[in-house]
């Protein structure tokens, strides 16, 4: 399986000529949603949730089909009737070769006056672990987790435990166009020492193989 680091905290999955694609938000390509045949969105805030995005990809692709959770569905389902999925946590499914769980209920917590929204997240055949906005730990080993680096909601201090407690084989950054280049350093460096696991970084647009 192919992953492709997007902007901020979009990625794309591809495996046996399909792709899947997490989050194309606001802060994302413009084309980030583009030829996926599987959508899969966390949570509604525009920097995961654009609605022209992926209005785009399951415009460009007739086959095309999005799993995301309430709040998400009822602003597309009505447009794409029969290819908008409502999931919550602890539900499962296959979408074009992929095998997707889903886990966790609540973004993390920004600030006690504001009201938490749902989140979920989704673990990939298994092995590739996006959180959205929280830090939800998975019933399931991890092998790969994408990690939130820089968010309103969190400090380096959680995103460190946040590694130790799930123990992914490696993790990647995402969420992180509000980290400035002056910063990124000092992240690579207290993650990749103080997390204990393999913590690497991907410049939007770069691939590696899973």
């Amino acid at each position: 399986m192919k992953l492709t680091k997007m902007s901020h905290a979009c990625v794309r999955l591809e495996k046996d000529g399909r792709t899947l694609v997490i989050d194309p938000g606001a802060f994302s390509e413009q084309d980030s949603a583009a030829g996926a045949d599987v959508l899969l969105v966390t949570h509604e805030h525009p920097d995961h949730f654009a609605e022209d995005r992926l209005r785009a990809g399951l415009e460009s692709n007739p086959a095309a089909e999005i799993w995301t959770l309430r709040s998400v569905a009822e602003k597309l389902s009505a447009a794409f009737p029969g290819r908008v999925h409502t999931v919550g946590h602890g539900d499962t499914f296959t979408a074009a070769g992929f095998d997707v769980q889903v886990h966790g209920e609540l973004h993390a917590v920004i600030h006690p006056d504001i009201p938490r929204i749902t989140n979920v997240g989704y673990l990939v055949d298994g092995a590739v672990f996006h959180p959205g906005d929280a830090l939800t730990v998975p019933e399931h080993p991890v092998d790969t987790l994408m990690l939130p680096v820089m968010a309103p909601w969190n400090k380096i201090a959680e995103v460190i435990d946040y590694v130790r407690e799930v123990k992914p084989r490696r993790a990647f950054d995402i969420h992180d166009a509000l980290l400035t280049d002056l910063a990124r350093p000092i992240y690579d460096r207290q993650i990749g020492q103080l997390g204990g696991t393999d913590h690497g970084r991907l410049s939007p647009g770069d691939s590696t193989e899973l």
